[in-house]
């Protein structure tokens, strides 16, 4: 906002002041960058003209409609990025610095390469996991949906045996058996899954110590997902996380093939599975 030093007054009361933009800056945010730089953005100084919604990906343009500050945080840099406000709440959204860099990519449009497998660090032993994104049919509704499956056994931790314990310690944390694809699983209070720049980042769990989530699987590089993923997480807000033992689903070429596999996995059970809520930005 404009303001007159003390004691002057204004010569040319014709001009024109600057045209606010419609910016959310949240406290959160606010923290981070300071006062003076988020003072900055609100009078329109350093706010951009226009924008591509790092949620939706559609073009935004804060003259016009209220728009979101959206603050990346990785361990040496962060990135502050826009998005309509009916996508998201202005907030920080703290990823590892390997994660920012294919977010910068991702803006700068040179495209990340396909990741690598991810290791699974919380509760289960160190393991590659294989996840893929699809639509899953509900009670007639299409759910964005990711399914884990590790590319081995998954022993407990601290145990010297062979058993594949992967759902049990997943049944411990709280996911749910299931036995058909006609329910849609419940939430899974504390975990979300954590989206950004229209890729996926990570699966986050709740701490042992601490308030701040930590990542259950976390990509090696940003996982892309389909422009019709996205958008059903857009609708719902929520993620259905299907897991599985190594051998259950396989890399399923279509969606049909992986709900029928899902379906087989459920008969057999040999599947478990939770809603998140979005993390970050979708």
């Amino acid at each position: 906002m404009c303001r007159d030093p003390p004691g002057t007054a204004r010569t040319n009361e014709s001009e024109e002041p600057p045209v606010p933009r419609m910016l959310d800056v949240s406290e959160d945010v606010r923290a981070e960058i300071g006062d003076d730089e988020a003072d900055r953005l609100l009078a329109g100084e350093n706010a951009p003209g226009s924008y591509d919604c790092t949620s939706c990906r559609t073009p935004g343009d804060p003259e016009q409609e209220r728009t979101s500050t959206v603050l990346f945080v990785g361990d040496e840099t962060a990135v502050l990025a826009f998005a309509h406000a009916t996508c998201i709440p202005s907030q920080v959204v703290r990823v590892s610095e390997e994660q920012l860099q294919g977010a910068v990519r991702s803006i700068t449009g040179q495209e990340p390469q396909r990741p690598a497998p991810a290791q699974v660090p919380q509760d289960t032993q160190q393991a590659v996991l294989g996840v893929t994104s699809g639509l899953v049919l509900i009670d007639g509704d299409l759910h964005p949906a990711l399914v884990v499956e590790p590319t081995a056994p998954i022993t407990r931790p601290g145990s010297y045996g062979t058993e594949d314990e992967f759902l049990p310690l997943l049944v411990e944390q709280g996911f749910l058996p299931v036995s058909s694809l006609t329910l849609k699983p419940s939430v899974l209070t504390g975990w979300s899954v954590l989206l950004a720049m229209g890729q996926l980042h990570a699966i986050l769990q709740p701490s042992a110590v601490g308030t701040q989530p930590v990542a259950w699987w976390q990509a090696h590089q940003p996982l892309q997902v389909t422009e019709g993923w996205r958008t059903a997480a857009n609708k719902s807000r929520t993620v259905l996380v299907f897991a599985a033992p190594v051998g259950s689903i396989g890399q399923q070429p279509r969606e049909d093939l992986l709900r029928d596999a899902l379906e087989k996995a459920a008969a057999n059970g040999r599947l478990v599975a939770a809603a998140m809520p979005l993390a970050g930005t979708s």
